[in-house]
C-alpha cells in the first residue's frame, strides 16, 4: 500500500513539473538571469571560465610541489637517521 501511494506522488509530481515547465521558461524569451546577452557577454564568460580552471590547476601544482618538497626532506632526515650521520 505505501510503495503504491509513493508511486502515486511520484507520478503526479513529475506531471505537474512537466506541465509547469514550459510556462515556466516561457516568460522574458530569450532573456536569461543576466538580462538578453550578446556576443561580448558570453566571450567574456567563457574567458572568465577558462581562466578559473587556469588558475585552479596553477595553484594545484604550487601545492602538490611543496607537499613533494616536503615528502623529500622527510624522507632524506629519515635516511640520515638510519645511516647515524
Amino acid at each position: 500500500m505505501r510503495i503504491r501511494t509513493a508511486l502515486t506522488v511520484l507520478a503526479a509530481t513529475v506531471a505537474s513539473l512537466a506541465l509547469a515547465a514550459p510556462a515556466a521558461l516561457a516568460a522574458g524569451a530569450g532573456e536569461g538571469l543576466a538580462g538578453e546577452t550578446n556576443d561580448k557577454v558570453v566571450t567574456f564568460f567563457c574567458l572568465g571560465v577558462l581562466g578559473f580552471f587556469i588558475l585552479v590547476i596553477v595553484v594545484g601544482t604550487l601545492i602538490q610541489q611543496a607537499l613533494e618538497r616536503r615528502k623529500d626532506a622527510h624522507k632524506a632526515a629519515r635516511m640520515r637517521q638510519r645511516v647515524g650521520w
